[in-house]
């Protein structure tokens, strides 16, 4: 039996409920996510989370709901510095005097994600995989990642992209590899430091940018 998730001051039934269900799909993956099992690791009276998500489908939607919550916490994407002035609307970050303070929030943002959560990158896994087999769960799964999506497109566009949909795809996509290589890939035993993670930024943004210069 899974141990009980601590409740945490504050912790609503629903964040016990799917941190619970984050934490067994980190260590048992997909087969152990179930309700009963669920409702053992919450500390919970079962039933519990029946009641909450009635359907294996409403479960793995609250999952996903609340790992984009947590991803969010851990990546704060709002929060991000705009090269060259002023954000254009909430959520698009802070301004910024250039693309170096761009490059220092993107590896911090990385490293903190990398070192002290790396059991959500094994949920995101797990559940982009299970996605790929439940086309309901896919559009859902792929609604929650707009939030990440759409600041770095802002970013780029702000930092002087000529292509800013194209570039935010690319710098996504270095992103997520460096993130399987380092969870479960690997690169497990090395993830990157703060500084070489800066200059992988530097390196990308820079090929991206023309103009951009360490």
């Amino acid at each position: 039996m899974a141990t009980s998730t601590t409740r945490a001051p504050g912790t609503s039934r629903t964040e016990l409920i799917t941190d619970a269900a984050l934490a067994l799909l980190a260590e048992r993956g997909m087969r152990g996510l179930t309700h009963r099992a669920v409702d053992e690791r919450a500390g919970l009276p079962q039933g519990s989370t029946s009641n909450y998500a009635r359907t294996r489908q409403a479960l793995l939607e609250a999952t996903v709901r609340r790992l984009a919550e947590r991803e969010a916490q851990v990546l704060a994407p709002g929060e991000l510095p705009v090269p060259g002035g002023q954000p254009e609307g909430r959520g698009q970050g802070k301004a910024a005097d250039g693309p170096d303070a761009l490059v220092a929030g993107l590896a911090l943002a990385l490293h903190r994600y990398l070192t002290r959560h790396p059991e959500l990158l094994i949920c995101r896994y797990e559940l982009a995989l299970e996605a790929t087999r439940r086309p309901e769960l896919r559009d859902f799964f792929d609604a929650t990642g707009r939030q990440f999506r759409e600041p770095l497109v802002a970013l780029m566009t702000a930092a002087g992209s000529a292509e800013p949909e194209r570039h935010a795809l690319s710098l996504v996509a270095w992103c997520e590899g460096l993130m399987f290589s380092c969870a479960a890939g690997s690169y497990h035993r090395s993830v990157p430091t703060v500084a070489e993670l800066r200059t992988g930024f530097t390196e990308l943004l820079r090929g991206m940018l023309g103009s951009h210069r360490r």
